[in-house]
């Protein structure tokens, strides 16, 4: 059975950081993308980004300069580290695989940016 666990996230002011982590189990992680939504309150969930099995990377081009993905196949972990955050990244992240045709999709994270 697959399951994606996250962790991290929070609150924290303007113009900081944070990480959300996704824990994956029940798939051969390192074989897998992995992608990251986001859904911020009233709106759908979008597209933050993705990293391939190996390591490349793709990130929404208006969160590139801030936002990054990677991944430790040993601790099938992925990461999203997001930097000089703005309240407008306030929102519930999800890390998402597609393993076999089905999606899976972690329980999801806050992140809140405020004062």
């Amino acid at each position: 059975q697959v399951q994606l666990v996250q962790s991290g996230g929070g609150l924290v002011e303007p113009g900081g950081s944070l990480r959300v982590f996704c824990a994956g189990s029940g798939l051969t992680f390192s074989n897998h993308p992995m992608s990251w939504y986001r859904q911020s309150p009233g709106k759908q969930r979008d597209w933050v980004g993705a990293i391939t099995s190996s390591g490349p990377t793709d990130i929404l081009e208006s969160l590139r300069d801030r936002f990054t993905i990677s991944r430790g196949n040993a601790k099938n972990t992925v990461y999203l580290q997001m930097n000089s955050l703005k309240p407008e990244d306030t929102g519930v992240y999800y890390c998402k695989a597609v393993v076999a045709g089905a999606t899976y999709w972690g329980q999801g994270t806050q992140v809140t940016v405020s004062l």
